[in-house]
């Protein structure tokens, strides 16, 4: 039985798309019968023991804090994940080391896997230098930016295979020089096991939010700059102008929620837009349940045009309507007119007309929300893309013949 020691940044029980996609890995090679555990670095936030169970996975934490000027600081804390790398690996004896972005994680792993000549795979899930831009904690050029981004190509180079999450990141590898052989994409899926049949309308829960039966237009999930919502509250007067009883309902938070806040409060449109702030995970069904459109108006930038979200793909499993906008990452999972509707970015009058639209066309609405979810069944559950990484563990552990690993892509 092959031993998958997977490197993370974090992990559950934290809740975030990094931890929730690492879970639906490791549970579907628990499926495939492997057996996986994971160890986290310095960044993992919560509190918990040294080693913790959650959901039948097991996580072994590296404790320990690094300081220092940029460069000295990642160096350091580079040293100490590796450290606890190193202890897992002496006590349970992996077959593979598959470390997960960001870079740090793969340094660590490297530095683990050349010591022991055990193979390593690198899996990238975006470039962290164009999300820190994306998330406004990040400039693009800087010092910090070259140095991440260097560290990155260090451990593609070094790595015996490497993963992406989509075309985009991995045709960016590519135009960097690296071999297109060794490359292979793994992409962002859902456990269908979890989705069934759509919870019923909450009912109290639309009262209490004073939401009638006009459509309603989502968004749930972190509030960055990136995700474009100013677009769509800037987009509700119009959306309004056709269809009188649509409503927006925002839930979540981050670090535009208070200019979100004061934009809606400001519009003609502000009666018909929802602020609910973060909720507990196991609640957002009951807001899901409200929703007729998960709108996804990501702006355009080298970020959203390489890396493809797991939100809507969530959203298409539940049977949810999407519409998002037309930048790289959604075309790699919506397809226009078919599987959802994709309008212009940074266009709120364009954003208002498509989804005006698309409630006008409520006819096509069951058919659409069927074909989406047949699309993610097909190409995005991971009970069937787990194997993607079977043959490359097994190509690393075996004889290699050339192109395995862009068989995987």
């Amino acid at each position: 039985m092959t031993r998958v020691l997977h490197v993370l940044d974090h992990s559950l029980p934290l809740h975030s798309g990094y931890t929730f996609r690492t879970r639906a890995i490791l549970k579907a090679q628990q499926a495939a019968g492997m057996e996986v555990r994971g160890v986290t670095g310095l960044r993992h936030a919560g509190e918990g023991p040294d080693v913790e169970t959650v959901d039948g996975l097991t996580f072994h934490r590296t404790r320990g804090e690094a300081q220092g000027p940029v460069g000295v600081r990642e160096w350091r804390e580079i040293a100490r994940f590796a450290e606890g790398v190193e202890a897992v690996v002496r006590e349970w004896r992996p077959d593979i080391i598959h470390a997960h972005s960001p870079a740090l994680c793969g340094h660590a792993a490297l530095r683990v896997a050349r010591r022991h000549g055990i193979p390593l795979v690198y899996e990238i899930r975006a470039f962290w230098e164009d999300a820190a831009v994306g998330n406004g904690t990040g400039r693009e050029g800087s010092v910090k930016y070259r140095l991440t981004r260097a560290l990155e190509n260090h451990v593609v180079g070094a790595a015996d295979a490497v993963f992406t999450i989509c075309h985009g990141l991995r045709d960016d590898l590519i135009a960097r020089g690296f071999a297109a052989g060794k490359i292979g994409i793994s992409p962002n899926g859902v456990d269908m096991a979890l989705f069934g049949e759509p919870v019923s309308r909450d009912n109290a829960l639309a009262d209490e939010l004073g939401i009638s039966g006009g459509p309603v237009i989502g968004f749930i999930g972190s509030f960055y700059d990136y995700e474009g919502l100013d677009d769509l509250v800037a987009a509700m007067p119009r959306l309004l102008a056709r269809e009188p009883d649509a409503r927006l309902l925002l839930v979540g938070g981050g670090p535009m929620d208070a200019a979100l806040r004061a934009q809606a409060a400001a519009s003609p449109a502000a009666h018909a837009i929802r602020f609910t702030g973060r909720v507990p995970h196991d609640q957002v069904e009951r807001y899901y349940s409200l929703v007729d459109v998960l709108a996804y108006p990501r702006k355009a930038s080298r970020l959203t045009d390489l890396v493809t979200p797991l939100k809507p793909l969530e959203a298409m499993a539940q049977r949810r309507l999407v519409a998002a906008s037309d930048v790289g990452g959604h075309r790699e999972l919506i397809t226009h007119g078919v599987t959802g509707t994709l309008f212009p970015p940074d266009d709120p009058a364009a954003l208002a007309d498509a989804l005006a639209d698309l409630a006008a066309d409520r006819a096509d609405w069951d058919a659409m929300r069927a074909r989406a979810r047949v699309h993610v069944a097909d190409s995005h559950d991971w009970a069937r893309n787990v194997h993607r990484y079977q043959v490359v563990y097994q190509t690393l552990l075996g004889p290699v013949p050339d192109g395995a690993l862009s068989a995987a892509a």
